[in-house]
């Protein structure tokens, strides 16, 4: 039986992605620089804020200094409306509320800068469901980088990796469990498609929350 299990954020226990594109667009538009389709942003995300505004930024825009300021200009609008069209997934309460009856430690690991990963994490789950809630720090490396795994095996007991289960919803989670030596799920109603859960070395694909239980 495992006795950590790690969560991805956002496209696995939250759907946050309106959120995270409206502040995009807010920042670009500040900028001057043209804005997306929302439909884009599933593809846009999951390594960071700045990796986001990167791939928003046309071509030839790139540069550290503008990533730097629209990054500003992004965190500035997300942090007020970070929770205005997010929700929990449908069965992500319940699977969690099983998985504490089991008393499981549980814990997020984000790419999501660290103040937003907390505050989300609290709104949604304000009952101190997660053991530790990790997100991205300057000088830190992201995911898929294992070293935010080995941060949360470390800081929560006794705990050897085969009993370590890894949760998320894109290939940059699969290949952070698979670099971790943690077992991986991969969910289908993230941002990104099965296909790239497959070709990363996903463990395990599942398509509603309760399935997870199966591999605990």
């Amino acid at each position: 039986m495992k006795k950590l299990v790690i969560f991805d954020l956002d496209g696995t226990l939250l759907n946050t992605i309106k959120d995270l594109g409206v502040a995009t667009n807010y920042a670009l538009e500040k900028n001057g620089y043209p804005t997306h389709e929302l439909e884009k942003y599933p593809f846009f995300v999951g390594n960071g804020v700045s990796n986001l505004i990167k791939r928003a930024l046309p071509e030839g825009h790139k540069d550290d200094e503008t990533i730097a300021r629209l990054r500003e200009d992004f965190k500035e609008y997300y942090d007020v409306h970070n929770t205005d069209f997010s929700s929990v997934y449908d069965g992500i309460r319940e699977l969690i509320a099983e998985l504490k009856e089991r008393n499981l430690v549980l814990a997020v690991a984000s790419n999501k800068y660290e103040e937003a990963t907390t505050k989300l994490v609290t709104h949604y789950f304000p009952n101190n469901e997660f053991n530790m809630i990790c997100g991205q720090l300057d000088n830190f490396p992201i995911k898929p980088d294992p070293s935010i795994v080995f941060k949360i095996i470390s800081n929560v007991g006794d705990i050897t990796k085969n009993k370590v289960l890894y949760i998320g919803d894109s290939g940059v989670d699969m290949e952070t469990a698979r670099r971790a030596g943690v077992e991986s799920v991969g969910v289908s109603w993230g941002f990104r498609p099965i296909e790239e859960l497959q070709s990363t070395g996903a463990c395990h694909i599942v398509n509603s929350p309760n399935e997870i239980l199966h591999y605990i």
